[in-house]
Parts: structure tokens; sequence; C-alpha cells
């Protein structure tokens, strides 16, 4: 069994083989172009916040673990061709002191190669001062940037999860931060109207938040660091620059040995997380599309929860058991210094575009009783099915306890609950955790109504 990728999906797959099959069983073989294996990437912008230590604090299992358990990891080591034909693949030694390169067959080849994180062409964008932050190596150069140079202006390209969470991590560290955004709001992840409340919770933590601005250059000083960046409209000086552009599924190297990939450029499997077409060859995490369970078509979500799911089904299939991971439903979660964001299932445009008609409600709540102590608002839109009245999404924008309501919604997507069904959920209730009707649930009673209401004209 060889790996392509040390992270999540990755390793869960070995380590699953491994539990299932042992050394004389099954040889497995990893490869790992960093120095790092199974990280949380997620921690990064919290890591350079100063919220948690790092990066050992990150790491779930070193290189030497997995070796003591019979796995064979091969770190600052890059496949750089896969030969299908042969069932080989092509890996180099990045050490300079190594071997360069050399063939390894496989009976099994799991590709869990992750994503990149877009990096617009433009001049200045390799200056130094310019950071992307996808892995650890990633976040210790950020660091040593941080450390190293005076930065008092940071402008974050971006304003996704990735960006509102470096802009958080920045202001923590005490820099003025811009946040320049292409789209109309930050959080594209979010129906536009969402996105303004997080827009104005950002503009009040101090995070100037620029909208529509198409960045067109990194301008660098005399030196060739990062002096500002430049819109279309504008200059904002900046000592330090993140990326947060979202990523991308690091494909190439398995397109260039003819795998197939989907609309978003993820490789495409069945359930048993076998590439279409392909008996032998598996793939997991960043790299691959997944099915939508609520619109039924494939879609790009990189998360570490699907690729440890994924992992595990893979090792599980390679080691002689059997799993299958049926889909998601679009769930994530995430902050801005107190600010808590979450949605799961589609956005608005998301279920037009797959030609579904739906009726959207949006109501106003709080996270508990409201006569307790530090109860706090939130924001819950939902949209229903017209007719069925069948859940298609949720979002919740607000302050604590807001974030993982979300997973009730999450539940009800997967079971395929409408959202009159939802009504009657048995949630848990006590004055500091919820009202006696549940954010979740008031929302739901109004899409309800509103269903049955269109229904009736």
């Amino acid at each position: 069994m060889v790996v392509i990728g040390g992270d999540a999906a990755g390793m869960s797959a070995a380590s699953r083989a491994r539990r299932l099959k042992s050394r004389g069983e099954l040889e497995i073989l990893a490869f790992e172009r960093g120095q790092f294996t199974s990280y949380s990437a997620c921690g990064i912008p919290y890591w350079v916040g100063g919220v948690v230590n790092g990066p050992d604090e990150l790491v779930a299992r070193t290189p030497e673990t997995h070796r003591g358990r019979g796995i064979d990891v091969r770190t600052n080591t890059e496949v750089v061709e896969i030969d299908l034909a042969e069932q080989r693949v092509l890996a180099r030694d990045l050490d300079p002191r190594g071997e360069d390169e050399r063939w390894y067959g496989f009976d099994d080849l799991v590709i869990a190669t992750g994503a990149r994180p877009r990096r617009p062409r433009m001049p200045g964008i390799d200056a130094p001062g310019v950071h992307g932050v996808q892995t650890l190596d990633d976040g210790r150069a950020l660091l040593e940037t941080l450390e190293s140079t005076p930065v008092e202006r940071a402008v974050v390209i971006g304003a996704g999860y990735i960006g509102v969470e470096m802009a958080e991590a920045l202001i923590q560290r005490g820099c003025l931060v811009t946040v320049l955004e292409r789209g109309d709001q930050p959080m594209s992840t979010l129906d536009p109207d969402m996105g303004r409340l997080v827009r104005d919770a950002m503009s009040g933590l101090g995070i100037d938040t620029v909208t529509g601005a198409e960045v067109t250059e990194v301008i660098t000083g005399e030196d060739g660091r990062v002096r500002a960046v430049a819109t279309k409209v504008s200059e904002y000086p900046a000592d330090l620059v993140v990326l947060g552009l979202g990523v991308a599924p690091e494909t190439g190297l398995a397109q260039e040995a003819g795998l197939p990939v989907g609309d978003y450029g993820g490789l495409l499997t069945d359930q048993a997380m076998r590439v279409r077409g392909y008996d032998n060859i598996w793939a997991g995490g960043d790299c691959v599309e997944v099915l939508d369970l609520v619109s039924g078509r494939t879609r790009h979500i990189p998360l570490g929860t699907h690729a440890n799911k994924h992992g595990q089904v893979i090792g599980s299939n390679v080691g002689g058991d059997y799993a299958t991971f049926p889909g998601v439903v679009g769930t994530a979660v995430s902050k801005v210094c107190d600010l808590e964001i979450a949605r799961t299932g589609l956005l608005e445009a998301e279920a037009a575009a797959v030609g579904l008609e739906f009726e959207a409600v949006t109501i106003e709540s709080t996270s508990r009783a409201g006569y307790y102590p530090e109860t706090r608002p939130m924001t819950v839109k939902m949209l229903a099915e017209r007719r069925t009245g069948r859940l298609l999404g949720t979002q919740i924008v607000g302050r604590e306890g807001a974030g993982k309501r979300v997973d009730i919604a999450a539940v009800a997507l997967t079971a395929g609950m409408t959202v009159e069904r939802m009504t009657a959920l048995d949630l848990g209730y006590a004055p500091p955790f919820s009202p006696v009707w549940d954010p979740v649930l008031v929302a739901a009673r109004k899409a309800a109504a509103t269903v049955r209401a269109a229904e009736r004209h």
C-alpha cells in the first residue's frame, strides 16, 4: 500500500489498514513532501494568534510515531509521477543529501495530496512578506516574518474562513488589519444578507473590511519586500500580506496520470473512496469531490472532518474490511473574535442553481432565556423546499452559543427532515443554555408556516 500525502486522509488510511493487517500481511509506505504528518492545519490561525503553542501541539502523530506502528513514512519526499500501467510511483527525495529519484511499486495506491492555496498571478505575489496558510511550514514562515520584521499593518486578501480567522489572529498580535474581498460581502459561504452581519461585526472589532475590492498588484519597496496592496481603485499600506483566497484540489499529479476529476478539479470516487474506473486506486481528503446529499451533485468541500472519515473508509477497504462514505451536507463553523459563523446545506444561490424552489426565512433570537445573565443575540436563516417543506439549509451568525447550534440542522438535513417535523424535535432546555424555543426551532416554525402559506396561494 503506497500513500501519497502524510496528513489527515493519508495517514488515517494507513493507520486503519495497519490495524486490520499485520506487517507481514501488508507493507505500508507513505510519502510526505513536508516534514510533518497528521497535523491540524485548521489550528494554524490560532497558533499565529498565540492562542495555542505550535507546531508540536498541532501534530496528532509524528512520523516517528507512525514508523513505530509499522508505517514506513518518508518525509521531505515528493511523488512526482504516477505510472498506472506499471503500478508504480516515482518519488523524489527533497533532502539534498538524499538519493534523488526512485520508483516504488504498489498493489494499492492512496492519493491524499490535499489542496493548494489559491495564489493569483499578479506582480509582487511572490515577494517576501506575502504568505499562504496551508501547512505547518506556512505557519512557521508567517510567524518568522512577524517576529523578525516590524509589522504594523497587515492586509488579508480574501474574506472566507481562512481570511477572517487570520484577520482575528493578526488583530490579536496588535496589527492594524485590512481585509480585501472581491465580493459584495465577506464569507461567500453565507448568503449576502448574513455576510453583511459578519462585515458589521468585523468593523466593530477594528477590522477594516473593504468589499468589491479586486486586487491587482502587491507593491514592493526598494528592498523587494511588500509595502502595499493595490486594487483597481486604491492602495493599502502593508508590512505583511496573507492570502485567504481559499484552496483548490491538488490533483495535477493525478490528472497527469489520467485519473478522472470533476467540475471543481477534485478526483471523483465511488462511495468506497475508490477512484472511479480503478479497482486499486483510492483517494480522499481535500483532493476529492464528494456527494452533496442535499443537492445530489458533487462538490469540493475541504475539511479535516471529511478527510479523516475518508481515510478510515479507505483503510478499512484496503485492510479487508468494508466501509463507505455516503456524502456530506456542507456543514462548517468558524469565528472571528467572539462572533460565531455557521452554515449547513445550501445557500439561496446554490439551491437555485440546482433547480430547487424554496422559501427563505430569517429570525432573531437569543442564546439563552431572555432573563438569564449574559444572553447574546443570534440570527438564524433557514431555507425550505417549496411544497414539500424539506429543509435545504441553515445559516447562523451570533455570539457565544450560536455556532454549534448548526449541528441540529445538519442532523435534520442528513435525515431528510421537513421543517414541520423539526419543530417537534426534543432538544435540551434550561435557561442557561437556550430559550424555551431554541432559535433553530423558531426558524423551523417560521419556515413551516411560510411553506404552508405559499401552498395555500
